[in-house]
């Protein structure tokens, strides 16, 4: 389980073959607070550690990356170079920050424009139609495993939905929003709130 405030910015170093994708993620947490087999939300996809090296401040740990994984969230992520919003899985006791978040990517965006707004940014995203009926204005998704509120939303005519966002100066510079540009992917995962207010609508309908 997460929360959506992402604790740093890393960098893929190395993808390798071991059957699945084995992906090297450059940190800077140092390795020995990181538990073999802990999860950690690389831009909002919930991977287990299964390697990890280093030192604190120039650390690395390794994920291994499913195919049914690769196919389902945004492609760019697993290439070389690539950076990636990192956050450790909750402890009991922390600060619940954000929102509730469960690692597993719902759909694939698409980023439909970027604008400057005061000293924020103004970002508009495409979602697939699977996810409209999720998706409210003051409601709360997460974009490449970032807790965001939605501003507004526009339906379109193909059952897609485009909605906007509002990054602040400091969320540009501490993930990878502040690089979005018009045609990025991006991971979406909405609020589990919506999912199961959904499910009872659906439910009283047919009663």
């Amino acid at each position: 389980m997460f929360t959506g405030i992402v604790t740093e910015v890393g960098k893929v170093l190395d993808i390798a073959d071991k059957g699945d994708r084995r992906v090297t993620i450059s940190c800077a947490m140092d390795p020995a607070g990181i538990a073999m087999g802990a999860s950690i939300a690389c831009s909002g996809v919930c991977l287990t550690v299964v390697d990890k090296g280093g030192v604190a401040g120039d650390g690395w740990f390794a994920v291994d990356v499913s195919g049914e994984t690769v196919n389902c969230t945004a492609p760019a992520q697993w290439n070389a170079g690539a950076p990636v919003n990192l956050e450790p899985a909750l402890r009991l006791g922390d600060e619940l920050g954000g929102h509730i978040v469960t690692g597993h990517v719902d759909g694939v965006g698409e980023v439909v424009g970027v604008c400057p707004e005061g000293g924020s940014l103004r970002i508009g995203i495409s979602a697939p139609v699977d996810l409209a009926p999720y998706i409210a204005a003051k409601g709360s998704i997460t974009v490449d495993g970032v807790s965001l509120t939605v501003n507004e939303i526009a339906d379109q005519s193909d059952g897609t939905v485009h909605f906007a966002l509002n990054i602040i100066p400091h969320t540009a510079e501490v993930t990878t929003l502040g690089t979005l540009a018009a045609g990025t992917k991006v991971n979406l995962e909405i609020d589990v709130l919506a999912r199961y207010l959904k499910r009872m609508q659906s439910l009283s309908a047919q009663a």
